[in-house]
């Protein structure tokens, strides 16, 4: 009696909404560990097939050195500056976030940082609580009627604009990477950064992290500022310049400011907090239950897909991000077996590797299917595991090109898919599958030009001879003798007497030595036998 194929172990690195568990099921061994301590984490991803964290993990060369079974990495927020994204990559490690779980949070966040530095609330708030009725002292300034600049017209940066919008003010924005037409859809002209800086009386930035953003807004550009400005950061940390925000605060060229991140964090000790002008958070932007909740359900649902071998829309280091179309998502494993019936049949790694679709499915976007076709090639190739992450560095590794066609048309079939390469002694390979029926049935309808309709099962074996009488009854008698069961036959040929493919599913995998045996009774000119147990999965 074989044993229960053990749970995965999803490990759960810092304090996520108990949805999460909910969501996750009972098919996962969930585990916990904290995730700032290094000596508790290391050990713990040993098992792991997955972690969840937030912002305190991080997720290094070394952490992913430490979890050999990881397959991936879900971070239930937005940022992922504590993940060693191409590290994982390298290794086939999924990362996945959770892109929309918390951009209403942070543009409300930002908007509240804006009006309580307009209002002085936090200094009024401080002072009343300790005894003192100052209200002369915190007079603010009203935001209608004032010209309010967006850094970054990104999802929450253009949540941020609506929201501004209500309270009557000119909305001006500078990112390179939005047309003009975009922005004035939503009120916002665009402008230069420049501009921006002169022209604002509120600056809110909303831009990721990049080599190119850090430091976007220092010394120079605040020296552009209205001495009235009130600059709001609640993106990431680092992207304005807070040594030169002090001394622009101390020397009364920026009025005041509201900061939720910091270039290094956790920060509790910065010249900035000795300004009243200044409203400082604990990067809350997106700590709001609702946040929360909405980040820990899309990434345990992201993780559920990962490890069932799914494709994950919200995988950030997948070439073919996306939403899959569901019409495409049963093709999914039936590719990468295909790919699987492709290695095995050029026995090594091809020069070109060429996934063609036809059909209505040709219509859609089919860049998914080109990875679960490489994922197979691949899989009985390398040592490492091979996913829809780390496919195409393989490919390109080891010189092999590839390439997709589609065509709209499909004479035959409904569908078809093809996996066809060259082998670098220019030797043709070629087999094609398709899903039959109502049920979607897996089946191969081509190998190597030889037409057949075979049930792509755990176990295949094909031989390939000239065609004469007796090889069928012959073969079917040896494999019994070995007590190997045939559950599925189909013989195709070229022309009487000329080559033929006999196409077999069995029960159970044949020893090598009894088709080295088989093939040398019926005079082969080849035999391959491919495993599919785990194929697709």
């Amino acid at each position: 009696m074989t044993s229960a194929r053990p749970r995965p172990v999803v490990l759960i690195a810092e304090e996520l909404a108990p949805s999460v568990l909910a969501v996750l099921g009972d098919g996962f061994d969930v585990r916990h560990v904290d995730g700032a301590d290094r000596a508790a984490l290391l050990p713990a991803l040993a098992e792991a097939d997955a972690v969840l964290i937030r912002s305190a993990t991080q997720v290094d060369e070394q952490a992913l050195a430490a979890a050999p079974r990881l397959k991936v990495v879900a971070r239930a927020g937005i940022g992922l500056d504590n993940v060693d994204v191409p590290a994982a990559t390298a290794r086939g490690v999924m990362v996945v976030n959770a892109p929309q779980s918390n951009i209403v949070s942070a543009a409300e966040q930002a908007v509240a940082l804006l009006l309580a530095c307009a209002r002085n609330l936090a200094p009024a708030n401080a002072a009343l609580k300790s005894g003192r009725w100052e209200r002369s002292r915190w007079t603010g300034v009203e935001v209608a009627d004032k010209v309010v600049g967006v850094v970054g017209l990104g999802r929450i940066g253009v949540l941020f604009a609506q929201r501004m919008s209500a309270f009557g003010t000119t909305l001006i924005a500078y990112d390179p990477y939005v047309q003009p037409a975009r922005a004035a859809q939503i009120g916002v002209r665009l402008v230069s950064l420049e501009e921006l800086l002169r022209e604002s009386d509120f600056i809110s930035i909303h831009l990721p992290k990049t080599p190119e953003t850090v430091g976007l807004i220092g010394e120079a550009e605040l020296a552009l500022c209205k001495p009235t400005v009130r600059i709001v950061n609640a993106a990431r940390g680092g992207l304005l310049d807070e040594d030169a925000l002090a001394k622009a605060l101390a020397a009364g060229t920026v009025a005041g400011a509201g900061l939720d991140v910091y270039a290094t964090e956790p920060c509790t000790d910065s010249p900035l907090f000795a300004f009243d002008s200044v409203v400082v958070a604990p990067h809350l932007g997106a700590s709001t239950v609702e946040a929360q909740d909405k980040a820990g359900i899309a990434v345990a649902r992201s993780v559920r897909l990962a490890l069932e071998g799914e494709f994950v829309p919200d995988a950030v280091n997948v070439q073919a991000g996306g939403v899959v179309a569901e019409e495409l998502r049963p093709a999914l494993p039936l590719v990468e077996k295909l790919g699987r019936v492709f290695t095995a049949l050029a026995g090594g790694v091809a020069a070109s590797v060429e996934v063609q679709v036809r059909g209505e499915i040709a219509a859609l976007d089919v860049a998914v299917l080109q990875l679960s076709a490489l994922k197979g090639v691949f899989a009985d190739v390398v040592e490492e595991q091979v996913t829809f992450v780390n496919a195409p560095a393989l490919a390109a590794e080891r010189g092999v090109e590839v390439s997709m066609t589609t065509d709209l048309e499909s004479p035959d079939y409904r569908n078809l898919i093809s996996v066809r390469g060259v082998l670098p002694d220019g030797t043709l390979v070629s087999v094609s599958g398709t899903l039959a029926g109502t049920r979607q049935i897996e089946k191969l309808t081509e190998v190597d030009g030889f037409d057949l309709e075979i049930a792509a099962e755990e176990h295949l074996v094909f031989f390939r001879y000239h065609d004469r009488p007796g090889i069928v009854g012959l073969v079917g008698a040896r494999l019994g003798e070995a007590d190997v069961n045939i559950a599925g036959a189909q013989v195709s040929r070229t022309a009487q007497g000329g080559e033929a493919l006999m196409a077999l599913t069995v029960d159970s995998a044949p020893p090598e030595h009894l088709l080295e045996q088989i093939a040398e009774a019926i005079g082969a000119i080849s035999v391959r036998a491919v495993d599919l147990a785990g194929a697709g999965s």
